[in-house]
């Protein structure tokens, strides 16, 4: 009773119960008043044939004729009677057993249901609960971002104003909260004034709206915000928001950057204090069939290998790797060091012929634009003429078409290209793109975008020498600006880890404490006091209080606590 009780309290509250019950409430008056009709009937006509009841006899009569259970214990003896019977039994029929059960299950049984469910799913945080991170909207980016902080224990709750949603979220066990996200008291209940961030990821209207709410009670609350379209930037950071991230701009540029690759020269992917770090594609280069340690890359330039790309994944470094064609280097160095390493490199292997790019969507565009920029010919394929008119003031060419036509693809430049970027929004359509473009063209280096993190493992196989999904960009992004650093992209999974020095590892030197050997992790810097070191040879010590400076995926990271940390 007790918890009924409490249904009902909220319910009281709820607009749409308020709705309801008036609607119930009129006809449980009109039937009301038709029993209190019939039943003065009842007295008029048993009058008429002589026959004296009390007025509770009539209201018995009449409820036992409308709900059919006719005991037969009191009757009429005339034909008016027994019309006036019939047609007080069909209206019964009719307003008991039809229209009745069905407005009290549409009225109030179902409705009370909603507001069971509504009450499961939290609408508040826990008290207490601080430093959190809220996000607006369960997405992609969404997903792989809660995984990122559930492995950092970093607590977060999603923000859900649709009730299905919510529940399935709930139902999942994800830390999910119901409101409304243009109320104010949703993010009140969420402390907001107390959160670490917020990130607000639904369509570019609706986040201005969430954003002006948002800052009319929580004016200091960093809030990062997802632009679907770049020219919603500037509307959302006026709104309030800290950070707006126009996430697929991002993409195309990323992949980009990837295609250009294919030069025998550096491209820095991503920076930390002083250090760049830069992929290096070895193509026709002199170090092709040399193992890692023999490359002499360290002495002669300072700079340090910490990963190597090989058809579609990164792979930790050991030093017996022999390098191949398909080999592109993930190396860390200052700038000078990195120009230095172009000069001797940047001569071999450059192929004049266009790119191709597949797709040209928002990423696409962005992709094309960014490689006319650094002066790489595009050739584009599109099936949307007025795509191709978009992207056109950026290519070389464009062909409207199929790109599954190989005529098309062969006159678009395949059998030519040094690389190929596949960009369409279909996971599935980009990974038969893929393995066809591979058969096509062996030696081609296929660069594709991919939407959900899990299709990565399957779009190396078909062929990809590079891969990257929206979820993954997004969710570093947003990792990044909550943890105060840049953003560096280097692929699916791998990132900058900055871990304090376990006390196991203080006191030692690299070269004794086999991190690289052990978990695969690159220790690229070392950070004491505010001062970084980035100069680390294998005689440098690991002091007590510092932090350390890792480069690596997740799994490697796990295996880094496993082994010095938990001491397993």
């Amino acid at each position: 009773m007790k918890f009924v009780g409490s249904q009902l309290a909220y319910y009281l509250k709820d607009t749409d119960f308020k709705r309801n019950y008036k609607v119930l409430l009129k006809y449980l008056a009109l039937l009301a008043a038709v029993i209190i009709i019939y039943s003065i009937l009842f007295h008029f006509i048993m009058g008429l044939e002589g026959q004296d009841h009390s007025w509770v006899t009539g209201f018995y009569w009449t409820l036992t004729v409308m709900s059919t259970l006719g005991f037969g214990d009191i009757t009429f003896a005339s034909d008016l009677g027994r019309l006036f019977s019939i047609i007080v039994l069909l209206s019964g029929i009719f307003m008991l057993m039809i229209v009745l059960p069905f407005a009290f299950i549409r009225h109030f049984y179902v409705p009370l249901l909603e507001s069971k469910n509504k009450n499961k799913v939290p609408r508040e945080v826990p008290a207490g609960t601080k430093n959190h991170i809220l996000i607006c909207s369960y997405d992609v980016i969404a997903r792989d971002l809660t995984e990122r902080l559930e492995q950092e224990n970093t607590p977060y709750f999603i923000i859900e104003d649709d009730l299905e949603k919510a529940l399935k979220n709930h139902d999942e066990n994800i830390p999910v909260l119901i409101g409304a996200l243009d109320n104010k008291d949703t993010f009140l209940l969420a402390n907001i004034k107390d959160a670490k961030l917020i990130l607000v990821n639904r369509d570019d209207f609706f986040n201005t709206k969430i954003i002006l709410t948002i800052r009319e009670i929580a004016p200091t609350t960093p809030i990062v915000a997802i632009a679907t379209n770049i020219e919603s930037v500037d509307v959302q950071q006026l709104s309030g928001a800290d950070h707006v991230l126009p996430v697929k701009k991002w993409l195309g540029e990323q992949l980009a950057s990837r295609v250009n690759t294919q030069h025998a020269e550096s491209h820095a992917i991503g920076q930390y204090e002083d250090l760049l770090i830069a992929e290096l594609p070895i193509h026709n280069t002199p170090l092709v069939s040399k193992r890692i340690r023999d490359t002499g890359l360290r002495q002669k330039f300072g700079v340090s290998i910490v990963g190597i790309w090989e058809r579609g994944k990164l792979q930790p470094i050991k030093g017996d790797e022999i390098l191949t064609h398909y080999s592109v280097l993930v190396i860390i160095g200052n700038k000078e060091q990195l120009n230095n390493i172009d000069e001797i490199f940047n001569d071999y292997d450059v192929n004049p012929n266009p790119v191709l790019l597949i797709g040209a969507g928002k990423v696409g565009l962005a992709a094309a634009e960014s490689l006319h920029k650094n002066g790489v010919l595009v050739n584009v394929v599109d099936m949307d003429p007025e795509v191709c008119k978009n992207v056109s003031p950026f290519c070389n060419q464009v062909f409207s078409g199929d790109a599954s036509d190989y005529k098309l693809l062969k006159k678009a430049g395949i059998l030519e290209a040094p690389s190929v970027l596949l960009s369409t929004h279909d996971d599935t359509t980009n990974i038969y793109l893929a393995s066809y473009c591979r058969q096509l063209n062996k030696d081609l280096r296929i660069v594709s975008r991919i939407s959900e993190a899990r299709n990565v493992e399957i779009m190396q196989k078909a062929g990809a020498n590079f891969v990257l999904s929206y979820s993954t960009l997004g969710s570093e992004a947003v990792l990044s600006i909550s943890k105060g650093q840049d953003l560096t992209v280097l692929g699916e999974g791998f990132t900058l880890f900055i871990i304090p020095i376990p006390k196991s590892l203080e006191g030692k030197s690299l070269a004794e404490s086999g991190i690289g050997a052990k978990t695969g992790l690159s220790v690229i810097a070392i950070k004491e006091n505010s001062e970084v070191v980035t100069v680390l040879a294998a005689n440098t010590i690991l002091p007590h209080g510092a932090e350390i400076v890792m480069l690596g995926n997740t799994e490697m990271k796990h295996e880094f606590n496993k082994i010095y940390v938990n001491g397993v």
